[in-house]
C-alpha cells in the first residue's frame, strides 16, 4: 500500500471497453505523478490509501480490470512529513 495525495481528476474520454465508467485521479507519490482509478469518490488534496498490482484489479471491481493502482481509502487525519 501507498500514501498519496490526489492532484486532480484526470478526463479520458476514449478507453477501451474494460474501463468502464470509473473515475481516474492524478496522484504525487513523492516526486512522481501516477494515474489511480478512484473506487471511493475523493477529491483534490485529499490523503489516500492506493494498493497496486492485483490488489488494485481487484479493488477496482474485477482481477482482469486493468489496473496497476487504485485508491481504497481517505485518510481523515495526516501530517506529511
Amino acid at each position: 500500500m501507498k500514501i498519496c495525495r490526489v492532484v486532480k481528476p484526470l478526463v479520458s474520454t476514449y478507453r477501451i471497453p474494460e474501463f468502464e465508467h470509473k473515475h481516474l485521479q492524478v496522484v504525487q507519490d513523492g516526486s512522481s505523478q501516477l494515474v489511480a482509478v478512484d473506487a471511493i469518490g475523493c477529491k483534490p488534496d485529499d490523503w489516500v490509501i492506493c494498493v497496486g498490482s492485483s490488489a488494485a484489479r481487484e479493488a477496482a471491481g474485477s482481477k482482469a480490470y486493468p489496473s496497476d493502482l487504485t485508491i481504497v481509502g481517505i485518510i481523515d487525519d495526516w501530517q506529511a512529513e
